[in-house]
């Protein structure tokens, strides 16, 4: 394909998304399906501009005063890959297959944008408007870096699995990718960001992963794993495991030692959590399953860590989803804390006294984080205290004055996270 087809169907599955309301994964697999001609090239190129597009639509509509997926298109083109204006118009115009020569309004405001320096904070951060009371909650007058922070692409965070490697041979087998440590923690490794029009996926295409010497996870993912403390040879419960990438983290801390039990109320997800333990190798994992009966009989107050990833509205990974903060609604929001207030109860039961309950989200709002863990005190009395979320000095700075640890990639260069280490006292 020739860039002015690609530009076309890049404006096609922005349309699909604004119009119909659908996941970028899924308009994007409609538009591969129906465009067997377009080879991996293309459909990198198509799905790099339209995840740049959706991460920065509001201040790109903003400097083009204009809100349209082509007009975004265009912007993102311009001003976040680059291109000379004349390269835009060359694209755009290209026959028979572009979505149509530039208009002159379009070509006046890519030569001379709207000033975003004059725009609200929430055109300047690219969120939703509704989202600027939690957001100037949680950031105050620095809300627009942050969010601005939220809509810029992320590396590639790896986590060396100490139950197969370590970090110097990881490193090895990761050269042609060009690794560095991430910082913070010892086996952390980051690649750079990845060019948004080249096909992704050669993290998996490196013989070391499909041996388990690493996982895919992000810094701050890492990080909130490791505020469980010393687990080795401890009884650990992760309560809701996904996809496993905390419960893999948690096992290596715990070096084949103890026994750590990984539960999920999605009986699909956990799926993945018994591949990855097995490519890991991992030998103390039990998957409870919410399809056997009453699966975590026999666990009540016997867990040492109590580890809670919560159900979120993920605004924290927004780099990396970035139409998901487009779908987030106010009904979504409250209904993820009342899910959220759930889960901690139901995770107390099972934390034996001097026992951890760590309360982990990938969510920057307060109405998810600090709300709820205030909440949970206010209902268990003095059954729990709060004790310090950190696991290394260099850690502080990111500590609230609670002693939560909230994380951001305009604060620490990870995702959003928010940790609470609560221990029960009685």
């Amino acid at each position: 394909m020739r860039d002015g087809g690609r530009l076309a169907a890049a404006i096609e599955v922005l349309d699909e998304i604004e119009t119909r309301h659908r996941p970028v994964r899924l308009a994007l697999k409609a538009w591969g399906d129906r465009s067997r001609f377009a080879g991996a090239k293309d459909r990198a190129w198509v799905s790099g501009l339209v995840l740049d597009v959706l991460r920065k639509r509001r201040s790109l509509a903003w400097r083009m005063v204009a809100d349209s997926p082509r007009a975004a298109a265009l912007a993102a083109l311009a001003f976040e890959w680059g291109w000379p204006v004349e390269t835009v118009a060359e694209a755009a115009g290209e026959e028979p297959h572009g979505p149509g020569p530039l208009t002159d309004a379009e070509w006046s405001a890519l030569r001379a944008p709207q000033d975003l320096d004059a725009a609200p904070a929430a055109v300047r951060g690219d969120y939703a408007d509704w989202l600027d009371a939690s957001f100037a909650r949680a950031f105050g007058e620095a809300r627009a870096e942050e969010g601005a922070a939220l809509a810029r692409r992320a590396p590639v965070d790896l986590r060396v699995n100490r139950l197969k490697s370590d970090p110097v041979r990881a490193m090895k087998a990761l050269a042609s990718l060009e690794p560095q440590p991430a910082g913070r923690l010892e086996d952390a490794i980051r690649l750079p960001a990845p060019d948004p029009t080249r096909r992704g996926g050669a993290v998996e295409t490196i013989p070391a992963f499909s041996k388990g010497w690493f996982e895919v996870q992000d810094l701050g993912s890492q990080i909130a794993a490791a505020c469980a403390g010393a687990v080795a040879g401890k009884q650990v419960l992760d309560l809701c495991a996904g996809g496993g990438g905390k419960t893999l983290a948690l096992a290596a801390a715990m070096g084949n030692t103890g026994q750590i039990y990984a539960y999920d109320a999605d009986a699909r997800r956990l799926t993945d959590t018994i591949r990855r333990g097995d490519r890991a190798g991992v030998r103390n994992l039990q998957v409870r399953s919410p399809v056997d009966p009453d699966p975590l009989k026999g666990l009540e107050g016997k867990m040492d860590v109590v580890f809670i990833d919560a159900p979120c509205t993920g605004s924290g990974s927004w780099r990396r989803h970035p139409d998901t903060k487009w779908r987030l609604t106010p009904e979504a929001l409250a209904k993820r804390t009342q899910d959220q207030d759930s889960v901690l109860d139901t995770g107390a039961t099972f934390a034996k006294v001097g026992g951890r309950l760590i309360y982990v989200t990938c969510s920057v709002l307060l109405e998810e984080d600090e709300d709820r863990v205030e909440a949970f005190l206010a209902r268990k009395g003095e059954a729990f205290a709060v004790r310090a979320a950190t696991v290394d000095p260099e850690l502080t700075p990111f500590l609230t004055p609670e002693g939560y640890l909230r994380l951001t990639p305009a604060s620490a260069d990870t995702d959003g996270f928010f940790v609470a280490v609560l221990e029960r006292v009685r």
